[in-house]
């Protein structure tokens, strides 16, 4: 009798561990819920024309991370314009501008809120390859055929900071929209020299660059803010710029840290 009564009593033990047994083993997919977080949709960026080849590595760098993430080429342009032509109807869903000032422009429009600091950068005196004019500090701007920004600009708005400090008094040949245009006119040789960001000369053979006296003082920050009506894709790559992968994006093309 006592034989049997530990046969009745492992008959259940046994049938829990077959039970047990046939139980399904824990997935290492997602949840639903997981899934449905990812962000998706398509996204517009305006941004400013010195952010360009980081820009364009963010990008592939957040498309690879977010496949379902359609992301616009970017739009490139002088900040102040950039603004105007969301101030006058033009949609996106992120914009990255190379000052301040602009982007409260635009928090002041009621188009965006709350922008983060994501970089810096300051000015440097770019000259054609071999520099020609035998540019060597700010002061030879004064008698050289120099292409400033305009100073709507931001680079504009550095550059007469920088030559106020300097005492220097600089008649431009041409004042460009963005840093771009200037950067395009010295390294065609259609100027001696021009300002612009010292990421701009980076890996550009066409153009010496020079660094001024007094640069380190003249520091542009650069703010990135989702724009009213983005949604959740939108966010994600701004959040993507701020990260420590984005970071080191930025530094690989010489910005500085916000």
């Amino acid at each position: 009798m006592k034989a049997l009564g530990r046969v009745a009593l492992a008959a259940p033990l046994v049938g829990l561990l077959l039970l047990a047994g046939c139980a399904a083993p824990a997935s290492d997919s997602p949840a639903p819920e997981a899934a449905a977080s990812e962000p998706a949709g398509e996204v517009t960026i305006f941004a400013a024309a010195s952010l360009r080849t980081a820009f364009d590595d963010i990008r592939a760098a957040f498309t690879a991370e977010n496949p379902g993430v359609t992301v616009n080429p970017i739009v490139y342009d002088g900040s102040s314009t950039l603004v105007t032509q969301l101030q006058e109807g033009a949609r996106a869903d992120v914009l990255a501008t190379a000052d301040e000032r602009n982007m409260q422009d635009l928090v002041d429009s009621g188009l965006a809120t709350e922008p983060e600091l994501f970089a810096t950068n300051t000015l440097v005196i770019a000259v054609p390859v071999g520099n020609p004019a035998g540019v060597s500090g700010l002061a030879d701007l004064a008698d050289a055929v120099t292409v400033l920004c305009a100073p709507a600009v931001p680079c504009g708005a550095a550059s007469a900071q920088l030559l106020d400090a300097a005492g220097v008094d600089v008649t431009a040949a041409s004042l460009e929209q963005n840093v771009t245009a200037v950067l395009q006119k010295v390294a065609a040789g259609e100027a001696d020299a021009g300002l612009v960001y010292a990421t701009d000369v980076i890996g550009d053979d066409a153009v010496d660059s020079v660094v001024p006296d007094g640069a380190e003082e003249v520091v542009n920050r650069y703010p990135i803010v989702t724009l009213a009506g983005s949604d959740a894709a939108g966010a994600a790559f701004v959040d993507f710029v701020l990260s420590a992968k984005g970071q080191q994006i930025m530094s690989d093309h010489g910005f500085g840290a916000p």
